[in-house]
């Protein structure tokens, strides 16, 4: 996912999005756990996603504060 494509999501859709990722995320690390993962990057991907999610989130919520 890229940047350009969460700045324009709603709010809305980026809570939502961020937390189907955050729980796909716990099931697929737990699943990693007790068999390994075809292709283990997929986690790190996944860490990605949700961080530009809460970032784009986390500047919106300054944005809207300093208005």
């Amino acid at each position: 996912m890229k940047a350009s494509v969460v700045r324009e999501m709603t709010t809305q859709e980026i809570k939502e999005q961020l937390e189907e990722l955050k729980l796909t995320y716990s099931k697929t690390k737990m699943g990693h756990t007790i068999s390994p993962l075809e292709n283990p990057l997929e986690l790190k991907k996944a860490r990605k996603n949700i961080a530009r999610l809460s970032t784009e989130l986390r500047s919106r919520e300054l944005t809207s504060e300093q208005q």
